[in-house]
Order: C-alpha cells, then sequence, then structure tokens
C-alpha cells in the first residue's frame, strides 16, 4: 500500500465535511471506488508524525508555516495504478491551499506543482515508478 498525506489549508471540520460531500457512500474510513482508502489522522489521537523523520516534519512545517496537528491519510491499493484517483483527491482537498506529501518525497507538494509535474529531485508527485527506476539505478552503481 502507497500513502500520501494532504495537509488542507482551512479547518479540519471543513475538510470532513467536503469528504463527506464527495464521497457519501462510505465514512470513515471514506474509500473512492473501493481503492483509495481516506481517513483524518491526528498527533492526539492517532499516529501523524509517529514514523516521519524529524528534518521531514521540519520541512514540512516550513512549507505550511506551522506544525500541523492534522492530515488527510490516503492509502492507495497496490491493485491499481493510482495516479488519476490521487490526483482527482488532491484537487478537492488542495482545492483551498495547503500541501500534499508522498513516500518517495519529504518535499511539500503544492496543487500547482501537482498539476503543472513539477519535477523535484528526479521525480513528480506520486512518482512510484520513477522512485522504483532511481533506486534501481543507483543499486546498479
Amino acid at each position: 500500500m502507497r500513502t500520501v498525506f494532504v495537509f488542507p489549508a482551512g479547518e479540519r471540520a471543513a475538510t470532513v465535511a467536503s469528504l463527506n460531500r464527495h464521497l457519501p457512500e462510505q465514512r470513515n474510513p471514506w474509500t473512492l471506488d473501493g481503492n483509495l482508502y481516506i481517513d483524518i489522522d491526528d498527533e492526539q489521537t492517532g499516529y501523524l508524525f509517529s514514523d516521519w523523520d524529524p528534518e521531514d516534519v521540519a520541512i514540512l512545517e516550513a512549507a505550511v508555516g506551522h506544525h500541523p496537528t492534522w492530515a488527510v491519510q490516503i492509502d492507495i491499493s497496490g491493485r491499481i495504478d493510482g495516479t488519476a484517483e490521487v490526483h482527482r483527491m488532491i484537487a478537492l482537498l488542495l482545492e483551498h491551499g495547503g500541501v500534499a506529501t508522498d513516500d518517495y518525497t519529504p518535499h511539500p507538494w503544492t496543487f500547482p506543482e501537482i498539476l503543472s509535474g513539477a519535477v523535484i529531485d528526479g521525480l513528480r508527485f506520486f512518482d512510484f515508478r520513477g522512485y522504483h527506476e532511481l533506486n534501481r539505478e543507483h543499486g546498479r552503481s
């Protein structure tokens, strides 16, 4: 399973209301087509940042201007590519600003960066294919 964390600008309640409105079939967690599992994680009652490197948390804090205490966690099934589905959820969740992170780079991605296909450290957002290719190449040297 691959994971994306989204740190939307705005209030948690507004994000929950938006998820309820756009994904009314299934809640807690929400699902998208049975392939994306979407939930809210936080530091107080959940596991947010529990397995993050402190440097990655610092990079995120610098990008958002404060220490986020909650995030939308999106787990993507390995049964699908998931790129289109993740981009669909990112468009919804980052509509009013914020950033997203993925398993492949510590860079906090803005929606304009994701939309434009920006490349950071040789990778695009949610670029699992590029990540595996880069690691395969580095493993051969």
